[in-house]
């Protein structure tokens, strides 16, 4: 029999509400209209505020005085499907196979989302208030950024002043392990183009004459890193944190991060900084990335062209104390120190995102570890993560409230890629942390 709260979630996951596609602004509106309906449906006053963007959905239940007031985010927007081939059933028709809901945003963010919904929903149902004031913030434009959700803090600072703000949109170490993400990397992302001459040219008559602005790119991009993985950027881990004693405890603790690594991407070996374990490469040191590279011909065959222009794309990952911007100044001067003659070389600044770090051991950490403990059992696992949640230091900035990451996905749940899925019981144990979570925090 399918839990309650179950059909709910299908019928949101229906939903193809991709944010960076503008064909689907229609679809992204509808679900947060969905959304919005069920809040009122349980007895939450809610409604849509219009960004400049997608709309952004507050609820609240009645705030009283005395009462701890807890923000609970999450956006209903959703990563591409593409590549549409690669999914084995469509990918917005939610199917459940060996007690997993496969579709687009099953994991991220609409199967934790709608965790904490069915949570509220069986708690008013049965006391008809909740042990908090909680204010609900879900938001449509999370997976380009959120580059409207800043401002809009900044608008409605008085009405979102909170005392903490509880996520789930981060990951669990292993099934049946309650995870609390106390620590997530910043981001900056550029895209570099390189313009060498001003059409394509033939690469027998002019071969040899001219700079190749695609042989630049390779050039350019191999600059990055040494033969080992550390960053040539001049500057690049200046003010880079140390990672704590407890931490690297911790997180040895945790079981053979190596080759667990190695048999969830498949991989034929690890790469990195020389020094750190994978973990502490991926959830404590800062990195960069190509994520895309381009130019010239890239149809079937052989055209033999020296193409007029190449690009790439690049991402940083950040720690506590890097700053973005300064990471993106930086990120210009080294590729312009290192521009290979005979092309020129255009910069374009993409999203940018703080660190963010808080302290598991505090009032609201424990707080939130004994709800994970009353969900999981004692094994708790703290951890940073690797990704990044730009609106987290957001939260801090504006509203000075730190933010509980407690996720529900796992390391093979496929987020942001073909076949994307959330398993049945996350969702379950989602909607137990919800209530054991608010009842902690009261």
């Amino acid at each position: 029999m399918n839990p309650p709260g179950l059909e709910h979630l299908l019928t949101c996951l229906r939903f193809p509400s991709v944010s960076t596609d503008s064909t689907r602004n229609a679809d992204v509106r509808a679900c947060a209209e969905w959304l919005l309906g069920k809040v009122r449906e349980m007895g939450l006053t809610g409604e849509l505020h219009e960004t400049p963007g997608h709309p952004v959905l507050l609820a609240k239940n009645k705030h009283l005085v005395g009462r701890r007031t807890v923000l609970l985010y999450a956006h209903y927007d959703v990563q591409p499907a593409e590549p549409l081939g690669e999914w084995k059933t469509p990918a917005f028709e939610p199917t459940i196979r060996d007690g997993r809901i496969f579709c687009r945003g099953a994991t991220d963010n609409k199967g934790q989302l709608m965790a904490h919904m069915q949570g509220l929903a069986e708690t008013l149902a049965k006391h008809a208030d909740l042990p908090v004031n909680l204010t609900l913030l879900f938001e449509g434009e999370e997976e380009i950024g959120s580059p409207n959700l800043k401002p809009f803090l900044e608008q409605h600072r008085d009405e979102l002043k909170c005392d903490v703000v509880a996520i789930s949109d981060t990951g669990m170490v292993a099934p049946g392990v309650g995870t609390f993400t106390y620590g997530l990397r910043g981001i900056a992302c550029l895209e570099a183009k390189v313009h060498g001459p001003a059409i394509d040219l033939h690469s027998g008559i002019f071969g040899g004459a001219v700079a190749n602005p695609v042989t630049a790119v390779a050039r350019l991009s191999a600059t990055l890193h040494d033969a080992e993985g550390r960053v040539m950027m001049d500057g690049f881990y200046d003010g880079v944190r140390p990672i704590a004693d407890w931490e690297r405890t911790a997180w040895a603790a945790l079981g053979d991060g190596d080759a667990e690594m190695l048999e969830l991407t498949g991989s034929p070996a690890l790469f990195g900084e020389p020094g750190y374990t994978e973990r502490e490469r991926r959830w404590a040191r800062p990195t960069a990335e190509v994520n895309g590279i381009g130019g010239g011909y890239q149809g079937e065959g052989s055209k033999t062209v020296i193409g007029r222009e190449a690009f790439v794309k690049l991402s940083f990952r950040l720690v506590p104390d890097q700053n973005p911007d300064v990471i993106l100044k930086r990120a210009e001067a080294h590729l312009r120190k290192h521009l290979p003659q005979g092309v020129r070389l255009e910069i374009k600044p993409g999203h940018t995102g703080m660190p963010y770090l808080m302290d598991p051991h505090s009032t609201l950490g424990t707080a939130a570890q004994r709800a994970l403990k009353k969900v999981f059992g004692d094994k708790v696992a703290l951890i940073r993560e690797g990704g990044s949640i730009p609106i987290v230091q957001a939260f801090k900035d504006v509203l000075q409230a730190d933010t509980l990451l407690l996720g529900l996905a796992l390391p093979d749940c496929q987020a942001h890629a073909p076949n994307e899925n959330f398993p049945i019981a996350n969702f379950e144990a989602g909607v137990r942390l919800n209530q054991a979570l608010l009842a902690e925090l009261a």
